[in-house]
């Protein structure tokens, strides 16, 4: 699982690596685990 990080900014930035994935929305093909982590990664540089 990807994650992005926005270095140089007042505040923490990440953000899953797959974007925003609209061609796979309201199919049941997208998963969470990428947001999962980049919100775990955000959670332990704060």
């Amino acid at each position: 699982d990807g994650v992005n990080i926005t270095a140089g900014l007042p505040f923490i930035r990440t953000s899953a690596d797959h974007g925003t994935a609209f061609d796979i929305a309201w199919t049941g093909k997208a998963k969470s685990e990428s947001m999962a982590v980049s919100i775990k990664l955000a959670m332990q540089l704060a």
